[in-house]
């Protein structure tokens, strides 16, 4: 049996939501090993002047606790 813990990031890019959760993915596997999984919870953008000037994603990492 193993046990596995959800942590909640969020993230943002200038590109787009995929850039997002890449980002927040690597950089949490610099300190939790073990990722299994990372579900997108929730997307938006930042809105400057009628443009869209970043996206930004919340997401639900999960890994194996040892």
């Amino acid at each position: 049996m193993s046990v596995i813990k959800v942590v909640e990031l969020m993230s943002s890019s200038k590109k787009s939501w995929e850039e997002a959760t890449a980002k927040a993915v690597k950089k949490a596997s610099k300190s939790i090993k073990d990722i299994k999984s990372a579900y997108v919870q929730d997307q938006s953008v930042v809105v400057e002047n009628g443009e869209v000037v970043a996206y930004r994603v919340s997401l639900k990492v999960s890994f194996e606790v040892k």
